[in-house]
């Protein structure tokens, strides 16, 4: 890219910032579901630990839902506990 002084410049996109949403859900049938947001590729990290099997998260009041191996409700959802303190969601990739 040229400046209006004739001089060569390096051309750098602004680097891309988002606002994620205070709570955040992988279920469909949630009212927190995006599944765009969700294609992105969002992760989480919990007092700085990045966590891999998040079922929901809420920034506001500290938690998120990890699934607790492959178990399963009666209606076939994953069996989930909640785990308390700062959370950070970021974009994968």
């Amino acid at each position: 890219m040229r400046c209006r002084d004739g001089r060569e410049e390096a051309w750098h996109p602004a680097p891309m910032t988002i606002t994620f949403p205070d709570r955040l859900s992988v279920d469909p049938g949630s009212r927190f579901h995006d599944a765009a947001l969700l294609e992105r590729g969002v992760g989480i990290r919990l007092d700085g630990v990045e966590y891999t099997n998040v079922e929901e998260y809420c920034i506001s009041e500290g938690w998120i839902r990890v699934t607790i191996g492959k178990s399963v409700d009666r209606r076939g959802r994953p069996l989930t506990i909640q785990r308390k303190g700062k959370v950070e969601p970021f974009l994968k990739g």
